[in-house]
């Protein structure tokens, strides 16, 4: 019997469970997998507030959980799932990785850096290129941040 093969939106939904992992925690609300020959090697949710770590976002913790689990910081051939397009920071650190492909969900139009406010997935600057595919499940990507927002600012009057 062959193993079944996954979709980005399969992929995605697993990248909303560990988004709302970091709702729980009282964390902005993005997940994000490491996907390498159709096995999740790593995956996390954002952590800043809890670990007093601005790096602690959700890509960057998985890109380590699966440079870890690879034993190496090279992860050439792997997709990044994340529920939210990836900030300068995250980018530049897939890009560092060799990431060959990010997958996101909502368009981030304020630090989103795979093609809203900037576009570093084929920057000359950079040494290595990443494709970027975007709006895979944005509308439910979307609503669980709006929804987190929503209840911060309600919760702060």
């Amino acid at each position: 019997m062959s193993a079944m093969i996954r979709t980005d939106e399969d992929w995605m939904r697993q990248a909303l469970d560990l988004a709302r992992c970091a709702q729980r925690a009282g964390e902005v609300p993005v997940g994000a997998l490491v996907v390498m020959d159709g096995v999740a090697v790593g995956e996390a949710w954002n952590r800043p507030i809890g670990d007093c770590d601005p790096t602690a976002h959700a890509e960057v913790l998985a890109l380590r959980a699966a440079g870890l689990q690879r034993r190496s910081y090279r992860l050439a051939g792997a997709t990044v799932y994340v529920t939210l397009e990836p900030c300068p920071m995250c980018l530049t650190a897939m890009v560092h990785a060799r990431v060959g492909r990010v997958v996101f969900g909502a368009w981030d139009p304020r630090q989103g850096a795979a093609g809203s406010a900037f576009d570093l997935t084929r920057s000359s600057a950079l040494n290595h290129a990443i494709d970027a595919f975007g709006g895979v499940l944005a509308q439910d990507c979307s609503d669980l941040l709006k929804g987190f927002f929503r209840q911060r600012r309600e919760s702060a009057t």
